[in-house]
């Protein structure tokens, strides 16, 4: 049996995307959530196609993100081979360098495969050990 190896859990890590445009924020103190339930992706072991949906949460500081290209964004993972951990963690990476929020926080609820599915949260600010 292959073992999953360094170079499979970088997959999608670097890969070039594109960018996630924002607009001037117009009030302070709200939360906007974005759900994106058609969310696809693909295991960078075995080439089979992953499905979820994500949500968005955050609280904008001086930029919002933009729907369509943040829409544009997230299709760029159709073809993307890369695990769930790190989907949700490079979105929330990518998301924050964008729109610099007070706080934000990405949340993947993918399907069943196999019996199993999974649910990966991760949060900006990070948590302080």
């Amino acid at each position: 049996m292959k073992t999953y190896t360094d170079a499979h859990a970088r997959k999608g890590l670097d890969a070039k995307l594109p960018r996630i445009e924002t607009f001037p924020n117009q009030f302070p103190g709200y939360t906007i959530t974005i759900v994106n339930p058609e969310y696809t992706s693909v295991c960078p072991k075995t080439g089979l196609p992953d499905f979820g949906t994500l949500t968005i949460a955050y609280e904008p500081r001086r930029r919002c993100a933009e729907l369509k290209a943040l829409k544009t964004y997230l299709l760029a993972y159709r073809n993307l081979g890369i695990f769930y951990e790190n989907a949700v963690n490079r979105i929330l990476r990518d998301f924050v360098a964008a729109t610099r929020p007070v706080w934000a926080s990405v949340r993947g609820e993918f399907r069943s495969r196999g019996g199993m599915h999974a649910t990966i949260e991760a949060r900006w600010p990070r948590r302080r050990k």
